[in-house]
């Protein structure tokens, strides 16, 4: 089991956060799924019914969604996974196909609406803690820019620096690629997103996974709170 804490500049900066953690290991990941695919379209029809006739005012009006809404215009940003299921429930669009792993992810974000990266363990390198983001941090995002954090995001750090934040996303070092077999899944909760939101997160994406890799091994399934 992969060692993660919290930090106290986490837990002051980010009164009443929580974040759920979710460690898998023997999983299979190199090859497409069809019975996830599928799930993937029953997800996507559901989510058209349940919202139809919404807009963004509605969405956003939603507890979670509000909850990470408020978040992000703390730094001026707005919220992708709102626009992601925009892009589901009024375009028409599907979920993308990236890995099994990473789908798994997808498709119960936008069914919770509850942020969540996904590290390859291995290429996650100790300590691995929780914290809240300083003046002078720097990371090397997914598509390889450099980027500078605002102060003040929830962020996780392994030896190597930071390795996620909210605002920006993941590193380039530790994202799920299609050789992983051991998973780290961090749903990032803002003060305002229920408990039980973050372990429903959680529980999908086990459930998700275990359509393509039913012997899974469940290495750790907690909640951090500040």
């Amino acid at each position: 089991m992969l060692e993660v804490s919290a930090t106290g500049d986490w837990r002051r900066a980010h009164p009443g956060a929580a974040i759920g953690l979710l460690e898998l290991s023997a999983v299979e990941n190199a090859r497409a799924s069809p019975t996830l695919d599928e799930r993937k379209r029953r997800v996507e029809a559901q989510l058209r019914e349940r919202y139809k006739g919404f807009s963004r005012r509605g969405f956003v009006a939603l507890p979670v969604m509000s909850a990470y809404e408020q978040y992000y215009r703390r730094f001026d940003k707005s919220y992708h996974v709102l626009l992601q299921v925009e892009s589901l429930v009024l375009k028409g669009k599907n979920l993308p196909a990236v890995a099994p792993l990473v789908d798994a992810n997808f498709a119960a974000e936008v069914e919770t609406f509850v942020l969540t990266a996904g590290h390859d363990v291995g290429a996650l390198r100790g300590p691995v803690s929780i914290d809240a983001s300083r003046e002078g941090d720097r990371m090397t995002q997914m598509n390889g820019a450099s980027r500078s954090i605002r102060a003040g995001d929830m962020v996780m750090r392994d030896a190597g620096g930071v390795c996620c934040s909210i605002l920006y996303g993941q590193d380039d070092r530790s994202p799920i690629s299609t050789a992983t077999t051991h998973v780290l899944y961090v749903a990032y909760a803002p003060n305002g997103v229920p408990a039980d939101a973050v372990e429903g997160q959680l529980a999908r994406i086990e459930g998700n996974v275990r359509v393509f890799s039913p012997r899974a091994i469940v290495e750790q399934h907690r909640l951090l709170r500040a």
